[in-house]
């Protein structure tokens, strides 16, 4: 097949895949959004907590679960399409050496962008548990039971796989990292500039997600990596509101997926 025949089907495997990761953002706001205007309408009053978990529940269990179902059905595929299976003693050995691997980008990331006097982006996670930093509490173990597998499943096993089928290993990984990374634009506060910074540094752990991904045909690897490594951001970040009473700026949460 020639090149300029490939290049509508190229295009089309990239467009289709942004579509899957902007739908499962795009829906799952839709129905945070709903839920909230509901609760305000019959005078409910939402705590930090509840917000959380309205989003966590809305946005990874349902929209980002939902819009990978929907796709399987769509394209007859089984849980085999995503390597959904009980890891293994070398995933195991994945999942840690990706585990550092990605706190070591991240962090390394963030300490370049420091170096530069480069103003970063800050996760909205950040405001609300300045009001109630127990809601990081809930986001340590929501990090392995929602974040972690939502996200990977519609990212690296719907995402991922679809650029995979037109573009090969490398390019899946990478294409599928920037549209990872780049989703989170609208969870980040501050300006422009620095929200782009930060997406920059979330490239680099977002690799090793997709990269683990590859190398182990295995779901649950970059989804337990995922966790962790959330896991470990938010118990750092409520370490330093608990034992502070400054603004946690030395803890990236900007790095947070």
């Amino acid at each position: 097949m020639s090149t300029t025949t490939r290049l509508p089907d190229l295009a089309r495997s990239f467009l289709a895949a942004i579509a899957l990761g902007g739908g499962g953002l795009v829906v799952g706001t839709i129905l945070v959004v709903i839920t909230q205007f509901a609760a305000v309408s019959a005078g409910v009053e939402l705590t930090p907590l509840a917000l959380i978990v309205i989003s966590l529940v809305l946005l990874q269990g349902i929209a980002f679960g939902g819009v990978a179902l929907v796709y399987s059905r769509y394209r007859g595929l089984d849980r085999s399409y995503f390597g959904v299976s009980v890891p293994s003693l070398r995933d195991i050995v994945a999942v840690v050496l990706g585990y550092v691997t990605a706190l070591v980008a991240a962090f390394v990331g963030a300490f370049l962008v420091s170096t530069f006097g480069v103003q970063a982006g800050s996760n909205q996670v950040t405001e609300i548990a300045a009001q109630d930093p127990e809601v990081l509490l809930l986001l340590v173990p929501a990090s392995f039971l929602l974040i972690g597998p939502g996200e990977e499943l519609l990212f690296r096993g719907v995402v991922q796989n679809r650029i995979r089928e037109s573009f090969g290993p490398v390019p899946g990984i990478a294409l599928a990292s920037a549209i990872f990374a780049a989703i989170h634009y609208v969870a980040l506060t501050g300006g422009a500039g620095g929200r782009l910074v930060t997406i920059g540094i979330l490239f680099l752990p977002s690799v090793v997600f997709g990269t683990a991904y590859e190398l182990t045909d295995n779901i649950a690897v970059p989804a337990l990596i995922h966790g962790a490594y959330n896991a470990t951001l938010f118990s750092l970040a409520y370490l330093v509101f608990k034992l502070t009473e400054m603004n946690p700026g030395g803890v990236p949460t900007g790095l947070l997926f």
